[in-house]
Formats: C-alpha cells, structure tokens, sequence
C-alpha cells in the first residue's frame, strides 16, 4: 500500500471538508479551495480524512498518494496558508507592489511589469544595505509556487556571482571564475 496515501489527515479546527460528487471541497479561515478526484474513495470520520483505493492497479496506486498529498495541501491552505519569499540579488534589481501588480527593475532596458493572480497577495520590502525581498501569500499551494516560478524565471541566479532572481534560504552552486594560467 501506498505509504503516503494510507495515512489519514488530520482536519484542524475552524475548517469544513465535505466530499461529494466526486469533488472535495475545503473551507476554512484563508479561503476556499475545491479539487476533483477520480477512482479513489475519500472517507470523512472522526476529523480525520481518509483515502483508499479499489485495486492494486498501477495507476490506482499512483493516484493514491497523489490525490492524498493534494487534499492535505488544501487542508493546510485554507487553515494557515502558504508564503513564498523571494530575494533579489543585483545592482540596481529592485521590486514594487501596486495592488496586484509586481513592478521589477532586473538590469533589463525596461521595468518588468508582473500582473497577480487575485487569490495572491504581495508584499516588498527594501532595506538599506540589503536585497530586496518579495513575499508572497495564498491558501493555494500550486498556484502561488507557480507564480513564484514565474518571477524567478524572469532573471534565474547565475552560477558565477548568483545574480538573479533566488528563493530565501536557497543554496546556490557556485562555479569557479576564470584561472589565470601558470608558466
């Protein structure tokens, strides 16, 4: 049996899961949240939900776990929600909030104007002397990794000085400048 799946997940207060025509929906303090699932049966008892499979068939144990690890982010989302920082690293890089929108200044001959989904909500901080920093907050784990992605892929860190785009806490692989040659 599917390690992952077989586990139970656990319904922290304040949050409503109800299952019908094959569709879970979950409710909580964040947001809302609703996701399909196919030939898995999903239990609701005694706080806790609880997924198991007809058969023993490849694709029913793939989905098994996956469809576990899909309600458990909802769960998790709708109850405390999920944050995405992202540093800035460069001269000159710099990012503004306007409401939904994400104005980036990342070394191009123009700003970079990134236009937010609804369900996100952005912040930006500059300090002195130090990168400025993008944080992003939603109840929905796909989504904001999504966008995150997206930003990052306007300007990725470089290997040799890691300017660009990284996530706080990222380790980057740094390689080694030019050698000079030895005569």
């Amino acid at each position: 049996m599917s390690r992952i799946g077989k586990l139970p997940i656990e319904i922290p207060k304040g949050v409503t899961v109800t299952f019908a025509d094959s569709k879970v929906v979950t409710k909580g303090s964040v947001g809302q949240l609703s996701q399909e699932i196919k030939d898995i049966h999903v239990s609701i008892e005694n706080n806790q939900i609880v997924l198991t499979r007809p058969s023993e068939s490849k694709e029913h144990k793939s989905l098994h776990g996956l469809y576990r690890s899909l309600i458990n982010n909802m769960v998790i989302g709708v109850s405390t929600g999920y944050t995405i920082e992202q540093e800035l690293v460069g001269v000159g890089y710099k990012a503004e909030a306007k409401g939904q929108q994400l104005e980036l200044s990342l070394g191009y001959s123009h700003n970079i104007i990134f236009e937010l989904p609804s369900e996100i909500i952005v912040a930006t901080r500059q300090e002195k002397r130090a990168n400025p920093i993008i944080t992003l907050k939603s109840h929905d784990k796909q989504l904001i990794g999504h966008v995150a992605a997206k930003i990052r892929s306007l300007r990725p860190p470089e290997p040799y000085k890691g300017k660009g785009i990284k996530f706080v806490g990222e380790v980057l692989r740094r390689k080694a400048g030019k050698s000079a040659s030895a005569k």
